[in-house]
């Protein structure tokens, strides 16, 4: 019975403690469905919500970085996407490569861009001032699509419901710019963007596959 009871104890303990699963492909959640555990937001944590199993992102500048336990919050070539839905008028954007920083627009790590309708004329799918796609986006507002990026070593990959979008190679004599410094490839966490008051983004099914 004593032998019976520490099985028992032991086998709560490691489902306590245990990762989130992949699936068969290899794909692991980063978004719980409930609430934003194991994000860190920054300057204005109101702009994230969570609702009907959705991240609803709506608000003043606000940025919500990964800091659970998948990956060590640290990934240097992988596969990310999601499921996303904008309002019409709205910016958001996929950062990866990036760190946490409490206020601006994240200096570290590239973009993938967010926007269907918004009035920068960079539209979904591009990697933002580096590869744009420009003035069309290849989705539209208010309709689910999903988007990956895809992350080995120095080659970048963007698709938008299974097309590309962009691929792009940093070179080897990179430089960033001096507003970016630290836009180059590296290795750090991924984050979601809150642009503006006037901006509504929705996201699910955030997932993401370790290639390295």
């Amino acid at each position: 019975m004593k032998l019976l009871s520490r099985v028992v104890a032991c086998c709560c303990l490691l489902a306590v403690a245990a990762p989130a699963l992949a699936d068969e492909d290899g794909w692991v959640s980063l978004f719980n469905g409930k609430d934003l555990s194991g994000w860190d937001i920054s300057e204005n944590p109101e702009t994230f919500s969570v609702k009907d199993g959705e991240i609803v992102v709506n608000g003043p500048r606000a940025h919500a970085f990964y800091a659970g336990d998948v990956g060590g919050a640290d990934f240097k070539d992988f596969a990310w996407k999601c499921e996303i839905m904008t309002k019409p008028n709205s910016n958001s954007g996929m950062y990866f490569h990036t760190e946490y920083q409490e206020e601006g627009w994240p200096n570290k790590g590239y973009e993938v861009q967010v926007n269907q309708t918004h009035s920068d004329a960079r539209k979904t799918g591009g990697l933002y001032a580096v590869k744009d796609v420009m003035d069309k986006s290849p989705v539209k507002d208010n309709e689910w699509y999903t988007q990956e990026v895809i992350v080995e070593g120095k080659h970048v990959v963007v698709k938008v419901n299974g097309k590309v979008t962009c691929d792009y190679t940093e070179p080897d004599d990179h430089e960033a710019p001096a507003d970016r410094s630290g836009r180059q490839i590296s290795h750090g966490t991924i984050a979601l963007q809150g642009h503006d008051p006037g901006s509504e983004v929705h996201f699910r099914k955030v997932l993401i596959k370790l290639l390295d």
